[in-house]
């Protein structure tokens, strides 16, 4: 569609595509649904501009009729005209227009601007729910920094073209629109030289916009580097001061921070240059008023009158006209935000619904079947033609060495990837069959790296399961040998643990972690490390607690350390991906392989649980 309907036009002003190419924009048009939802704040915006450009034009004709019946008064001597009254009601008069417009742009920002942030909250619910929905894939391949920069930054840039730009565009092209038509009336040469400086301004904006739009993409990306910087400071803020790199991280960080400040000064040095040149074109317009329309006045083609309404009305322009920079500005960088956000909205998840997906209650079985894998970001393959079976409430410890496979597992059961080859099946029922979101509120799973939120621990425990009772959660607790530990605290439950749980040891932000899934009480759980961190008696404490827990339920134990108090009903040992042991406890020592020669080892280091 090269030339807009009336109808498309009226919702889409801003939008269409080309008038977004003229402005060198085309990136704003994914804005349109947004307009099409708040067309309402949108028209009514519009109108309000409207009213106010009018009420604001009259003004030159009341000068002119003023100016020119003075006058004529004077030079002909008419005594018959009240010259102090005519003054004082056309005053009133002028007030009157000035309250009227006032009123009309109060009613447009509040229109216009409210729009944009009605839209600005939109989006960010957009960006934000779309994070939710992609995978674990993206997240290891984009930095966190960015992520946030894309919903804070990017997005009030947008917003920035979606209220105060629109509405200072609307205001200029109404204004010109009602000032060049009056103008015109009153003399068509004079507005003609009036408007002669003109075709150079449109040059200058066609070229300086494509400078600001290239410089404006260029601090977006090194603002996402900077952020991503002081993120991951932040984080790791015990770190750097452990290895002492205080100085190291800020010379590293004011190096990044110098290239985002030229960048910046060289945007600014364009806008000093480019917002200037605009205030001289209309230098230029006034100078060809009051010049050319004086010589005019002289041969009687215009009146003193005409040439007043014109001064008014340049300086009406001024404004809006001057404000054109900074629209341009405006746009430019809103353009390069939203050119951000839409690569990320374009990114599309990989694990999905399919069409006719089902709903099924798991029974605890599970069966993979010549599943293979391997990490995209990497290339590491991290499964060769593994197949296992288990049955609903098995006991199954997975044993091998970091980057064996073992994690790996976790995250395929839970389908955070799908496996290149093979299949994995639920009782049955493959796993890409099932409502990805249903599956996973049916598995408990506590990762190996267990993170907490910056909240009280008894929210940390009920993350989840919202509908759980203070009851259960206090046995989830009890369970993960956590309760004595949580009532020494200072406000027990209710204690803020800190960014990432920053308040608590390791073995209790594990702890913590292990009775958020055991307090889903699901039919499956899965163990990663999730004992790693404590001691010795704590890890009996805890194993000794699960055993009536976990009867009815199927559980896959992730370890590196061998548990003798229970019984497993299976114990896999994987190496580089594939299964190179698997058995009983006995059977396993019987066959005096690598699970055997790890319980000797442990047994003399005295780590051997049992």
């Amino acid at each position: 569609m090269l030339f807009p309907k009336a109808e498309y036009l009226f919702t889409h002003p801003f939008t269409h595509p080309l008038i977004l190419s003229l402005w060198g924009m085309q990136y704003l048009g994914s804005l349109n649904k947004y307009f099409v939802k708040y067309k309402w704040h949108f028209m009514l915006g519009m109108l309000f501009v409207g009213l106010a450009s009018k009420f604001a034009v009259m003004s030159p004709k009341v000068v002119q009729t003023v100016i020119d019946k003075v006058q004529h008064a004077v030079v002909t001597h008419d005594t018959t005209t009240d010259i102090a009254s005519l003054v004082f009601w056309n005053g009133l008069l002028l007030l009157g227009l000035a309250l009227l417009r006032g009123i009309f742009m109060f009613f447009m920002r509040q229109t216009l601007i409210v729009m944009s942030r009605h839209i600005e909250y939109d989006q960010k619910n957009e960006v934000y729910n779309h994070y939710q929905e992609l995978d674990i894939q993206f997240f290891k391949t984009h930095f966190t920094g960015d992520l946030m920069n894309r919903m804070a930054e990017d997005v009030s840039r947008v917003r920035m073209y979606t209220g105060p730009s629109i509405m200072y565009a609307a205001n200029m092209l109404g204004l010109t629109f009602f000032c060049v038509w009056d103008m015109l009336h009153i003399n068509v040469q004079l507005t003609m030289y009036v408007f002669a400086p003109f075709p150079l301004l449109a040059l200058c904006i066609y070229y300086v916009n494509k400078v600001i739009y290239r410089k404006s993409e260029k601090i977006q990306t090194q603002l996402s580097g900077l952020t991503t910087t002081a993120q991951e400071t932040y984080s790791g803020i015990r770190v750097i001061k452990s290895f002492v790199q205080e100085s190291n991280m800020l010379r590293y960080f004011n190096h990044t921070s110098e290239a985002y400040k030229q960048s910046t000064i060289n945007l600014s040095v364009t806008e000093a240059v480019y917002f200037p040149s605009m205030n001289l074109f209309i230098g230029l317009s006034m100078f060809s008023t009051i010049l050319i329309g004086g010589y005019l006045a002289i041969h009687g083609s215009v009146t003193t009158g005409n040439i007043a309404a014109f001064v008014i009305y340049i300086n009406l322009l001024m404004f809006p006209i001057s404000s054109i920079g900074s629209v341009i500005s405006t746009i430019q960088r809103a353009g390069a935000s939203q050119k951000r956000i839409d690569e990320f909205l374009k990114t599309i998840p990989q694990r999905v619904n399919e069409a006719h997906c089902i709903h099924h209650t798991l029974q605890g079985g599970i069966t993979f079947t010549h599943a293979h894998f391997t990490y995209s970001h990497t290339g590491i393959q991290a499964l060769r033609d593994f197949s296992l079976t288990i049955k609903p409430h098995q006991k199954i410890a997975i044993i091998g060495k970091t980057g064996s496979g073992k994690s790996t597992l976790a995250h395929l059961l839970l389908r955070m990837y799908d496996v290149e080859q093979g299949s994995i099946q639920f009782d049955g029922k493959d796993i890409k069959n099932l409502n990805l979101q249903h599956l996973r509120q049916q598995i408990s799973y506590t990762p190996q790296e267990p993170f907490l939120f910056s909240d009280t621990v008894y929210n940390n425990i009920k993350f989840g399961c919202a509908d759980a009772t203070e009851a259960q959660v206090k046995e989830a607790a009890r369970l993960a040998d956590l309760h004595k530990d949580i009532v020494a605290l200072a406000n027990g439950y209710e204690t803020v643990i800190g960014e990432r749980g920053v308040m608590l040891s390791g073995g209790q932000k594990q702890r913590i972690a292990l009775a958020r899934a055991l307090l889903k009480n699901s039919k499956i759980l899965i163990l990663d490390e999730c004992l790693s961190a404590v001691d010795t008696q704590t890890e009996k404490n805890i194993l000794a607690n699960l055993q009536l827990y976990l009867q009815d339920k199927t559980t896959i134990v992730i370890t590196h350390r061998i548990f003798t108090s229970w019984v497993f009903d299976q114990i896999i040992v994987l190496e580089d991906g594939n299964i190179t042991e698997q058995g009983t406890h006995e059977q396993l020592l019987a066959h005096n392989g690598h699970y055997a020669k790890l319980y000797h080892y442990q047994t003399e280091m005295g780590t051997v649980e049992g």
